[in-house]
């Protein structure tokens, strides 16, 4: 049984088992994840240590702007508190990363215009390379996450240029459009070259299904949140969607099996300089996964509001000042302190639930050798439960 295939069918139920993650001694890979208390870094930090993830046994630096929260605590990583757009921070804290063999740069800044987060992101990965490859000398591969967006255009341009037909392929060309991806693929191109040996992938994950209060594309922890405050208010479960959405195919991302790309393309040879879409190798429909959430918060009804005809709720005016709500919620069921903006992206999950038809092929990867997959809906599930289990919702 391979790997990839026993974490695919069995990781849902050792998640909450305790599995001994503990490092063996004498490391001989040293990971440095970057932005590793985001949806995909968190996952990392789970993974990365567990004595038969491949390449391993993996020593792990984790870097994140804010104080390391409790519910990424407990994984064995050495928390780098570190602001990486800042770049005599980044010095500082991370020149001493002499052991650094592989990058996961898993991190991206949200600014108000396209141009601007080609400056802020660009500027990010290009402190972090600048800084840690010149002083690790057994520096092997650097891996960067960017996301279909590179097909479709960044958020601010949907709807207003032409993006490419679905299925989309690794090997579409560019949009004639400004989009920080391109900026950090072109970053870490020129990067890699200076360095003699040094490998890089890069990996476009669709929606990802995951588990982190801190991420600006969670998703699922959004509508967690706004299923936790229907519930408290006795409302119904309204899909903020369209009605396109609601019916269409969806294909999401496991952050798990992100991270396990992440790691593939690290160890595996056959992966080296390519780019890759990542996806679960399955197909959703909001309208079967709805009725997951409201099953999970214990909503009778809920459902798209065939009344509001092609009109979308959104989730950005339904939530606005549900914050002592919020507090309501979190007092009586003793959850994390956190505060209803923190925890609810409101805006990306408005966009998230009207995209219609955004499929990827996954053909590439699995050419390529990498083989992992998950069950969307199993996958939707378990990353709620988690969310529960930690206690951000009840």
């Amino acid at each position: 049984m391979s790997w990839w295939w026993a974490r695919a069918v069995a990781d849902a139920r050792k998640k909450y088992q305790g599995v001994d993650t503990s490092a063996p001694q004498g490391q001989r890979s040293v990971g440095l994840v970057i932005g590793v208390t985001g949806i995909v870094g968190n996952s990392l930090a789970e993974i990365l240590p567990r004595p038969d993830t491949p390449g391993g046994p993996w020593k792990v630096y984790g870097v994140a702007r804010r104080p390391r929260p409790n519910w990424n605590a407990d994984h064995p990583v050495d928390y780098i508190q570190c602001d990486i757009s800042d770049p005599e921070d980044t010095k500082a804290k991370l020149s001493k990363l002499t052991d650094v063999t592989h990058i996961f740069y898993v991190s991206w800044a949200n600014k108000a215009t396209e141009v601007e987060n080609c400056e802020a992101n660009g500027a990010m990965l290009r402190n972090v390379l600048g800084v840690v490859i010149p002083v690790a000398p057994n520096i092997r591969h650097v891996s960067l996450q960017t996301g279909t967006k590179h097909y479709i255009g960044p958020f601010g341009s949907f709807g207003k240029i032409k993006a490419h037909d679905p299925p989309f392929t690794e090997d579409l060309p560019r949009l004639d459009v400004p989009n920080f991806y391109y900026t950090q693929e072109d970053i870490l191109f020129d990067e890699a070259k200076k360095k003699e040996g040094l490998s890089w992938s890069v990996h476009r994950p669709n929606t990802i299904f995951g588990f982190s209060p801190y991420s600006l594309m969670n998703v699922i922890g959004t509508l967690c949140v706004y299923a936790a405050i229907c519930k408290h208010e006795k409302k119904p479960l309204k899909f903020p969607g369209s009605k396109a959405a609601w019916n269409c195919f969806s294909v999401a991302s496991d952050a798990d099996l992100i991270a396990e790309q992440h790691i593939w393309a690290a160890v595996d040879p056959y992966a080296k300089n390519e780019a890759f879409n990542v996806n679960n190798g399955d197909v959703f429909k909001w309208k079967h996964v709805w009725k997951v959430l409201a099953e999970q918060f214990g909503i009778e009804e809920y459902g798209l509001d065939e009344e509001e005809g092609e009109r979308r709720l959104s989730l950005v005016e339904m939530m606005k000042g549900k914050g002592g709500v919020w507090e309501e919620i979190v007092k009586k069921n003793k959850l994390q302190p956190t505060k209803l903006e923190e925890v609810g992206v409101w805006w990306f999950a408005d966009i998230v639930l009207c995209v219609e038809s955004a499929l990827d092929s996954m053909n590439k990867s699995k050419e390529h050798g990498f083989l992992g997959f998950r069950n969307s809906q199993k996958s939707f599930t378990s990353w709620v439960q988690k969310m529960k289990a930690y206690k951000i919702v009840p």
